[in-house]
């Protein structure tokens, strides 16, 4: 239940379930091809909405389904201007639909009553998501259950008030919007500058030395172990998500349970180059060197790189791999599937490097460094920049939904 506070005169606390009606969706069996095949009826999943925060207006999906698909199973046929919420594993995806669509497990939809704006009870859910979410007995798969949703109490004002606080709310948040985008282009500019200095630099270097494939540099490459994770695990590793922007994160960590012998093969050591082989089209290939001396292993999704350091150094290797023409390689390379891509080991060690002499590698890393960092300090303050400005939607939300706008 959502914290009680004090409301204006004429607003009054209203439980979901009185001022809508909740319906929830299904998945035909997907073996069955009379429920897919030439489908024609909308089939959401959270992964056709936008992100958290967003509310998107949605008129397509990915996968339809048949007629006979939406009768034998539990989806159902939901109204335009219904509020979709995903309710399950990602919870606090929103959209409104312009046509006739159909769900699966993972939504409660909300159908409103004359008293209630659809558009309201959207910008009302995203405000109260975090509180929604708490509602979710499970620590490993969340999930909010329709009844909890039901007794959920949302500040409700009269009907005129609701439209004139989302129009207030439509016309600052496209505002703020607009302002996020730009950060963010500055930030794709900052990225596409980088891209583009290291195709330069590592053209005149092709030009200049000879080249090998990595194959031929390597003392190892390895994929990780593919035991699964486990709460009582003894030894820490890393997965593909632990590596962001070209850094290790290491504020997630799992545990598995390897034996001594096993854990010796994946300990990672000092300056081991990690390559993501298989995730997004858009994130398949991206690095990360290990730079810490502790106690770690890592997973089947990514590949341990081990250089010959006497041939070539490992920053210098890492860079390459990160130029906008290797990774446009390492992507025609990658064999595709609906929402993954994939480099194994062989395709990897099969990409040409320029080795020049180790002081030329060296002296490459050092202005590549200082280049680096001063585009993640603008790609930082960008950032900065960005994050006051979803503070801010968050403040009017708050603010919105205390009479206060």
């Amino acid at each position: 239940m959502s914290e009680l506070y004090e409301l204006p005169e004429g607003w009054e606390w209203k439980k979901l379930g009185d001022i809508s009606k909740l319906i929830g969706g299904g998945t035909p069996k997907r073996n069955n091809l009379e429920f897919w095949d030439n489908g024609t009826i909308i089939w959401l999943s959270p992964t056709d909405l936008g992100k958290i925060g967003e509310i998107i207006d949605i008129s397509d999906s990915k996968d339809k389904i048949t007629e006979l698909g939406l009768k034998k199973s539990s989806a159902r046929l939901l109204p335009i201007g219904t509020v979709l919420y995903s309710s399950r594993a990602t919870i606090g995806k929103i959209a409104i639909n312009s046509v006739e669509v159909s769900t699966n497990q993972g939504f409660t939809n909300f159908i409103c009553n004359d008293e209630l704006s659809n558009k309201y009870l959207a910008y009302c859910l995203n405000r109260f998501t975090d509180k929604i979410t708490s509602l979710s007995n499970s620590t490993t798969f969340k999930e909010v259950s329709k009844t909890s949703l039901k007794e959920f109490n949302i500040p409700l004002p009269p009907l005129q008030e609701q439209k004139r606080i989302v129009a207030k709310l439509d016309s600052l948040f496209a505002k703020i919007d607009q302002a996020i985008a730009l950060h963010q282009q500055n930030i794709d500019e900052a990225n596409a500058l980088m891209g583009s200095v290291l195709n330069e630099v590592f053209g005149e270097l092709e030009e200049r030395y000879e080249k090998d494939i990595i194959k031929n540099i390597l003392k190892i490459a390895q994929y990780g172990f593919s035991t699964k994770s486990s709460d009582n695990g003894r030894y820490p590793f890393l997965r593909m998500g632990d590596l962001q922007n070209g850094k290790i994160l290491f504020n997630n960590l799992k545990y598995v349970n390897l034996t001594d012998t096993e854990f010796k093969k994946y300990k990672l050591e000092k300056n081991d180059l990690l390559f993501n082989r298989t995730n997004s089209y858009e994130l398949v290939g991206k690095t990360s060197i290990f730079e810490d001396d502790i106690d770690m292993s890592f997973a089947s999704y990514l590949i341990r790189l081990r250089v010959d350091e006497s041939i070539i150094l490992p920053y210098f290797l890492n860079y390459y791999l990160n130029a906008k023409k290797t990774q446009d390689s390492l992507k025609e390379m990658a064999t595709r599937a609906v929402n993954q891509s994939n480099i194994n080991a062989q395709k990897l060690q099969s990409i040409s490097v320029p080795l020049p002499p180790l002081s030329v590698q060296q002296k490459t890393i050092t202005y590549l460094d200082q280049l680096s960092q001063k585009t993640e300090k603008l790609k930082q303050a960008q950032q900065e920049k960005m994050e006051s400005l979803k503070d801010l939607k968050v403040s009017l939300l708050d603010r919105a939904f205390r009479g206060e706008l």
